[in-house]
């Protein structure tokens, strides 16, 4: 028999049986699953930092084959959170103002050897709902004026015609469009006509010829990674807020980026999301379906992804017969929240007080929604846009903040149709009763929790329901 070497363990022998798993465990193991990890041979580890939102930190011991995926997994289980398959590991550069999310598949150590030592740059664990959106709706992300397909091509193609395409190894629809360019080592940019294809991207040196002779190549995708710039004009000296640009691999700074920056957000979404399709392919489409894979009837195509566990728990209900139903009716809806409500809040006003004099319901009113998670105290509109924009640009991501305008009424700050609209919630004084509305009193809440939660069932004078709400995780 051997001499058991300095470092041997039970673990490292797997013909050896451990019998207290959770004696020799590493604190890593006993939180991630084997089936969570990527196999491998090697097992060396090190140590990563990750962020939240309020940029407090978590130091994690992980395996050098581990996955940013698997990164979030083991956050998950740690801070047992709810798995909704939109949880994210961001990569935020500080000094240049640019971030990605970090693919779900990708390496995490590989991402940070690629990192620099003049760059401050940070892993954050957030959320991102926008992440895998383009395979539920390839519709919104590519408009008819920016996308051409092949001319054998049936113009008018189905959602799941439209993804194969974009998948497939043979076919590449091509993008095209003006952008600026920032011109290198110069401080000034140039509006030009860009065109997408399979071998990379290219602009026209003649207005909008798509002749080959008129044709420059910009740049490929497999040496380098894509950013978002985070700080719009601040930084770069960008013509507009939607910039995003790529950064070779170990790069050394900021003269090396090839910058680009589009007219509008949904321009910019197109750019991105088809650049990311042509990167990454069909492992996109993998990453999009391993949370559904071994559910019976899923075809791949044509799967009608889970809602989400808080979306699936907004149903009105109605408890008060021998048998529950479900409230269709809008306005029954709402009139039953506010009898419960009314009810709830009375009876939280008794338990707080201590003396047995009931606190008087408007004070109440005026300050419980400050322990929602989707409330942010004193943020700008500024901020508000960045969080929304943070989470993903998808129908229903919002947030309740006070004004700035007016310290007296709030906002709701919501995403539709790839934008940011603003919503101003007004108090409302009606017979010594304090009420909110977002429709001039049309429609009225004893507070504002009350009204998120009516607007989570109804659309009512907003584009879309309130699906996701902005929270600032923590770890």
């Amino acid at each position: 028999n051997r001499r058991k070497k300095k470092g041997d363990s039970i673990l490292e022998n797997p013909s050896i049986p451990n019998p207290f798993p959770e004696l020799c465990c590493s604190p890593f193991a006993s939180v991630l699953s084997a089936s969570l990890l990527p196999k491998a041979t090697s097992r060396k580890k090190q140590v990563i930092k990750v962020y939240s939102e309020d940029d407090t930190s978590r130091a994690l011991e992980v395996p050098s084959d581990i996955t940013a995926r698997d990164v979030c997994q083991l956050l998950i289980l740690k801070n047992h959170y709810v798995d909704d398959h939109s949880w994210t590991l961001f990569e935020q550069l500080t000094h240049t103002g640019l971030g990605r999310a970090i693919e779900d598949h990708e390496l995490v150590l590989e991402v940070q050897s690629n990192w620099v030592m003049e760059e401050e740059t940070k892993l954050y664990f957030r959320k991102n709902y926008a992440k895998y959106e383009f395979f539920k709706n390839p519709l919104s992300f590519f408009p008819d004026h920016m996308i051409s397909f092949p001319s054998e091509t049936n113009a008018a193609l189905s959602h799941s015609g439209i993804l194969q395409m974009f998948l497939s190894s043979s076919t590449y629809p091509e993008i095209h469009g003006y952008l600026h360019a920032k011109e290198q080592g110069k401080k000034s940019w140039k509006k030009l006509y860009f065109l997408l294809r399979r071998s990379g991207l290219y602009f026209s040196t003649k207005g909008t010829s798509k002749e080959p002779r008129h044709l420059q190549f910009f740049c490929e995708f497999s040496n380098s990674d894509m950013y978002m710039s985070l700080t719009g004009k601040k930084i770069s000296g960008a013509p507009t807020n939607y910039g995003f640009c790529f950064k070779p691999n170990k790069s050394g700074g900021t003269r090396d980026l090839k910058q680009l920056c589009a007219d509008d957000e949904q321009s910019r979404t197109c750019w991105m999301t088809a650049i990311r399709l042509l990167k990454y392919g069909m492992q996109l489409y993998q990453n999009y379906m391993q949370p559904y894979q071994g559910r019976s009837g899923c075809s791949p195509l044509n799967i009608t992804p889970m809602r989400s566990i808080s979306e699936n728990s907004l149903v009105a209900m109605d408890f008060s017969g021998h048998r529950s139903r479900i409230i269709e009716n809008p306005t029954e809806a709402l009139s039953v929240a506010v009898e419960e409500g009314l009810a709830w809040r009375r009876r939280g006003c008794l338990r707080l007080n201590s003396h047995g004099s009931p606190i008087a319901m408007s004070n109440m009113g005026m300050s419980i929604h400050r322990s929602q998670s989707w409330f942010h105290h004193k943020i700008s509109r500024e901020e508000a846009q960045r969080l929304i924009l943070q989470h993903g640009l998808v129908d229903g991501v919002f947030l309740v903040r006070d004004s700035q305008s007016n310290p007296k009424t709030f906002v709701l700050s919501l995403s539709h149709g790839l934008k940011i609209k603003h919503f101003q919630i007004v108090p409302l004084e009606d017979d010594g009763k304090l009420f909110y509305t977002l429709d001039d009193g049309h429609t009225r809440f004893t507070d504002l929790i009350q009204l998120v939660e009516f607007y989570q069932l109804n659309k009512g004078v907003l584009p879309c329901k309130l699906k996701h709400y902005c929270a600032r995780i923590a770890l």
